[in-house]
Parts: structure tokens; C-alpha cells; sequence
């Protein structure tokens, strides 16, 4: 079986400029070579103007000779000339001619390609989850929102590594290389008309400093962020998130469950994942459940809490004996087989 040869790579950052001047030296270092070549065996040429080959006709003979013109006027006539021109002078013309085929691919079609695909994506954006970082955290949320029933194509992902989005275009999702807290960056995503933001860029400052960035740009928008130092837990809600989840607290949550019973962390991580066999929902009110309690859901689920004018409210207290319009409710659902990731 044939191995596929996986190159070692570094990625090399030029600017534009600095790109360009190289294929150009690339290219007049081709032509001066085909010219130095012609001007030593200028023997074998002919002039059908004047019959005498110069220096400028040496110049002006591989000019039109790279470029496939061919005027005639200037050829080849002795084996040797020919020789050369078959085995030295045409390679280097096709090398030529890819360094100008390709800086046109890379400077003109490729961008405005990109352009025109980007454009076609942004009109299409709307109600989608955007999800800032794809590391661990990131990649387990995408795994998590496409198997609750998330069409890959509705979540955008942004991270500054390209392996990382190569992982999360193989899933289906639209993907931009580009960092997360420049507001260039997140209006070209439309963040304002995002379903919610998920924040987890590796570090607790790049990540407030990102919740700062889209607060700004979209006032509305949910966002959640993942933070791993409980004193910067309170920064990441001044900063404006909704959501503030701690990986360590949230693994020693598990850990003393653990130490109280052989299957409290079981069941909590059974909770947090649609592949379990129950999980939590969080909702609006429907309109056929206010006035009912809290444990007269529709859905057939246990309700939990409820949340209403900025407050929350158990199933235990008296306020959930009575739903109202513009509730929120938490509850714990039985996960059905087409739930479940396929």
C-alpha cells in the first residue's frame, strides 16, 4: 500500500511586496541566463534583417522566444542552436511561464475567489454560532452542538492555526484564519446577527479581552467563555459575558461528587452531554404551559428552574406553581434515540 508523503512545513510570512520582487527576480534571473546562453552561441543564429546578430538582438531574440512569440525574423539554424533551444531554452520558458501564471493565481483569481466564496457565505449567515478558538474546549463544543442537532454549515469557527481549521472545515463548518480581537475580523462573520458566541482562545486575558471585542460589536448576542482562573471569573462577567464556565471548577465539582457517592459524577456528566441518557434544555415558556407548574411541562421533562425578571426560581418555591409569559425554564429531558449522534 502506498504511504501519502506528508511534507515537514513551516509557514513562511512575507509581505506582498517582498513576494512579488522574488518572483520577478526569479524571472529576470531566467531571462538573463536564456540571454547569456543565446549571446554564447550566437553563431547559430541568423538575422534575416541585416544578417548580423548584435547584443540587443540577442536580447530582443529571447524575449520573444520566452514569451512563445516568435516573429521569425531572428531563428535557430545550426543542430547546435536547436539543441539548446530544445533542451535548455524551452524548460526554462515553461518555468517562466508558471511563475507568472502562478503570481496571477495568487495575487488576482485566488483573492477574488476567496472574495467571491466569503461573500457567498457571509449572505447566508444568520442565527449561527460562532465560536472563537478551537482548541480542546472549542473543538469539544463544536462536536457537542452538532450531535444536539447544529447543521455544521450554521457554526463558524475563527482560530489563528490553520491545522486547527482544517479539522473543523472537515466537519463541515465555515471556517476563518484570523484573530478574534480585531473587530474587522468579527463583523466579517456578521457577529450581531449570531445565535451565540463561544469563547475559548487558550488564555483567560486573550479571552476577556475577546468578550470585550464582541460585547462591543453585538450588544445581544449570548456568549459564553471558558476561563480557567476563578479570580478572573468575575472579569469575564464585568467584561460582558453570559456565561462563565470554569474547566477546573467544573472537574472538581465531579471529583467531590465522586468522593459522596460511586455515581453523582456520573450522572452530572451524563447531564452535560446529548450522548447520555438524559440531558438539559433550556427554553422559553410555551404558551399552552402558562399557569401551569413547573412540574406540568408539555415535553414530559422534570423541570428545574425557572428564570424570570432577572431572578431564578426552584421547583421547590411557590413562584414555580404558576408559569408565566417570558419565562425561561431549565429542565432535565430523556434523551430519545434521534437525539443521540448517528
Amino acid at each position: 500500500m502506498t504511504q501519502r508523503f506528508i511534507p515537514l512545513r513551516r509557514s513562511l510570512r512575507v509581505p506582498v511586496w517582498a513576494d512579488v520582487s522574488l518572483r520577478m527576480g526569479a524571472v529576470m534571473a531566467l531571462i538573463m541566463a536564456v540571454v547569456m546562453i543565446h549571446w554564447w552561441d550566437r553563431a547559430g543564429l541568423v538575422d534575416h534583417h541585416d544578417g548580423h546578430v548584435s547584443f540587443l538582438d540577442v536580447v530582443y531574440f529571447t524575449m520573444i522566444s520566452i514569451t512563445t512569440t516568435g516573429f521569425g525574423d531572428i531563428a535557430p539554424i545550426s543542430d547546435r542552436a536547436r539543441l539548446i533551444e530544445a533542451i535548455i531554452v524551452t524548460p526554462i520558458r515553461f518555468a517562466v511561464i508558471f511563475i507568472f501564471v502562478g503570481a496571477a493565481y495568487s495575487f488576482v483569481i485566488k483573492r477574488t475567489w476567496e472574495k467571491w466564496r466569503m461573500a457567498r457565505i457571509q449572505a447566508k449567515l444568520a442565527d449561527h454560532y460562532v465560536v472563537l478558538g478551537y482548541g480542546i474546549s472549542g473543538s469539544e463544543a463544536v462536536a457537542e452542538l452538532v450531535a444536539r442537532g447544529a447543521d455544521p454549515s450554521s457554526i463558524v469557527v475563527m482560530d489563528p492555526n490553520e491545522d486547527r481549521l482544517a479539522q473543523a472545515e472537515a466537519l463541515g463548518c465555515n471556517v476563518i484564519e484570523a484573530d478574534a480581537t480585531r473587530d474587522e475580523n468579527l463583523i466579517s462573520v456578521r457577529i450581531a446577527e449570531a445565535r451565540a458566541v463561544l469563547v475559548s482562545a487558550g488564555r483567560d486575558d486573550a479571552s476577556i479581552l475577546i468578550v470585550l471585542t464582541v460585547r462591543h460589536l453585538a450588544p445581544k448576542v449570548p456568549i459564553s467563555v471558558v476561563v480557567r482562573a476563578a479570580d478572573n471569573e468575575l472579569l469575564a462577567r464585568q467584561a460582558g459575558a453570559d456565561n462563565v464556565i470554569n474547566p477546573v471548577r467544573f472537574t472538581g465539582l465531579l471529583l467531590a461528587g465522586s468522593a459522596q457517592g460511586a455515581h453523582v459524577a456520573d450522572y452530572l456528566a451524563d447531564l452535560a452531554s446529548i450522548s447520555g441518557r438524559v440531558h438539559l434544555v433550556e427554553r422559553p415558556v410555551r404558551p399552552d404551559e402558562i399557569g401551569k407548574s413547573l412540574d406540568q411541562l408539555d415535553t414530559g421533562g422534570r423541570g428545574l428552574r425557572v428564570y424570570r425578571d432577572g431572578g431564578m426560581t426552584g421547583f421547590w418555591e411557590d413562584e414555580a406553581g404558576a408559569l408565566r409569559e417570558g419565562d425561561v425554564i431549565v429542565e432535565i429531558r430523556r434523551t430519545l434515540p434521534s437525539d443521540t449522534p448517528r
